[in-house]
């Protein structure tokens, strides 16, 4: 089996197993479990016109914005031990998770949607983002400091996101993340569509493009960001990770950019990982 047909049956698997995980009852509205406050919210998103649902971790810290996985969840990364991995900064005060859902089944995920309208409703999904819930999220946390994180789709989504909206974050962390529609359809045939149909709507929602054709006062706030981002050295998506660093060594943007070894496309390495780059580059 070459590395793009293994890299896709282990996207299709990961997004498999996450269904499993999804089917979970919340009994409670807020719990504290040791040191660690946990609230459950729901309210109806009137840009997405859908009951939104997010999970919040912590009490206090930098207001961090979780986005899950590919097609996933609003607790994934709660079911998948990341909220452990992050207990002793949770606890400390230092951060303050806020995991939120998404609309990747409605958008790229979309298989029956013209290319134009699942980057429509992807871009709904930015001002969801923008206009409610980080306004949400200021209402518990008067934190003004604002870190955009996600693994695999979830890091195109904290970095796409940063890119477009750069007043609004402080740090970006990617890990393992497609950052180019292009090389992502390689291995994967999400993007297959990419070569048939492209206009601006969809330059919003591609980094790499977006950032070589973004305006200079643009490229100005994005300078303002601490962005970080990893990726396996055998991730059939590393390609598109090195077109982005160039794209931003291009337009004269600081960023860390690390391999790591080995494929580094799962859960127990972005364990490990997060704890590395959510205190900035390299500190634990």
């Amino acid at each position: 089996m070459n590395t793009a047909s293994f890299a896709m049956q282990h996207w299709l698997r990961q997004i498999e197993s996450q269904r499993d995980l999804r089917e979970i009852p919340f009994l409670q509205k807020q719990s504290d479990q040791g040191n660690m406050h946990r609230e459950y919210h729901k309210h109806h998103s009137a840009h997405l016109n859908r009951d939104m649902e997010l999970l919040s971790f912590g009490h206090a810290g930098a207001r961090v914005i979780v986005f899950p996985t590919s097609c996933g969840r609003f607790f994934d990364w709660e079911n998948r031990g990341m909220i452990d991995a992050l207990s002793h900064h949770i606890e400390q005060g230092w951060i303050q998770l806020f995991c939120i859902d998404s609309v990747d089944q409605e958008s790229w995920w979309n298989f029956d949607a013209h290319p134009k309208d699942k980057a429509l409703r992807h871009l709904a999904y930015h001002k969801y983002v923008i206009e409610e819930a980080l306004p949400f999220t200021k209402t518990q946390n008067n934190n003004d400091y604002v870190i955009a994180l996600g693994a695999s789709m979830g890091a195109y989504h904290a970095i796409n996101i940063a890119m477009r909206f750069p007043e609004h974050f402080n740090r970006t962390i990617g890990m393992s993340g497609p950052y180019d529609m292009a090389q992502m359809s390689e291995p994967y045939n999400v993007f297959s569509w990419i070569f048939d149909y492209y206009d601006d709507n969809i330059n919003q929602c591609n980094p790499v493009p977006f950032v070589k054709s973004a305006a200079d006062k643009y490229i100005d706030k994005i300078k303002k960001m601490d962005i970080i981002f990893a990726i396996g050295e055998t991730d059939p998506l590393l390609r598109g990770n090195q077109l982005f660093t160039d794209a931003l060594n291009e337009r004269g943007v600081p960023h860390a950019f690390h391999i790591w070894d080995g494929f580094a496309h799962d859960w127990p390495i972005w364990h490990e990982m997060v704890l590395h780059y959510i205190g900035g580059d390299g500190t634990r």
